[in-house]
């Protein structure tokens, strides 16, 4: 069974998602932060593949995708790096990208290359869900690799529904129309479209996203979905420590206060 749909069948609650770039601060240090998260109690790891127009994220992500790229990163060198992660990591691993370097190294390529270092889930923020059903679904499907698909407030409950009977793993749900980037706290709109999502009852669980950054935002992604994913902040932690261990410590210690 795909680690995604193994991790979401179990019993297990309050689900931690943790973003980060591939390639930034440090080239080489992409098997290490995986492997400190997975150590740390990080129940999911999605891998941001360092795109130079990064639409849907805020500036620290930018920043770091900037860093990444200038490092040399590539989605050749990350599937490099990742051809070894298997030996000994059990959690989901999720890659995180945009269309464009994807298709220029090939889709089918690109999903067998998942396949071949372990990869679970790809999450493409500017993969028009209609291409996904005609071109794409069955290419990743005969790979086992689950495509996620984001929702947001502006969803229709039309298409909510749509993408929840045509995919497996979990459905992203974005806290709002902007851009990523850590928030103190969600305002009552954001709350009540949370409890609209969670009232609809879709087979797929749920994880939410975008300004998770603190107790207050994680403790409400774990109200209304199976857990949270937090990026930006814990990208914001990894350039300044330099370090995946004392990144993820303060993490730990921000959303517990």
């Amino acid at each position: 069974m795909n680690r995604i749909n193994s991790l979401f069948n179990s019993d297990k609650k309050e689900l931690l998602s943790i973003y980060f770039c591939a390639g930034a601060p440090i080239l080489e240090n992409t098997a290490n932060v995986i492997k400190t998260l997975e150590a740390n109690g990080v129940d999911m790891v999605e891998i941001g593949i360092p795109f130079s127009d990064p639409m849907a994220d805020g500036i620290v992500i930018q920043d770091a995708a900037t860093t990444a790229l200038r490092n040399g990163m590539s989605l050749k060198l990350l599937f490099s790096q990742l051809k070894d992660i298997r030996k000994d990591l059990k959690i989901p691993l999720v890659l995180m990208g945009y269309l464009n370097p994807i298709m220029q190294f090939g889709f089918e390529k690109f999903c067998q290359a998942c396949n071949e270092c372990g990869i679970d889930g790809v999450i493409i923020p500017d993969l028009p869900f209609g291409d996904y059903m005609k071109f794409y679904k069955p290419i990743a499907e005969q790979h086992d690799i689950r495509v996620v698909m984001l929702i947001t407030p502006e969803t229709s409950e039309e298409r909510i529904r749509d993408i929840d009977k045509q995919t497996e793993g979990f459905i992203y749900m974005v806290s709002s129309a902007a851009t990523t980037g850590a928030q103190e706290s969600f305002e009552s709109k954001k709350l009540d479209y949370f409890k609209r999502i969670n009232e609809m009852n879709l087979t797929n669980p749920r994880m939410i996203g975008f300004g998770i950054s603190n107790k207050e935002t994680f403790d409400a992604a774990c109200q209304y979905a199976r857990g949270g994913i937090i990026g930006s902040k814990f990208v914001n932690l990894l350039n300044e420590e330099k370090d995946a261990q004392k990144a993820i410590n303060r993490l730990r210690d921000a959303i517990k206060q």
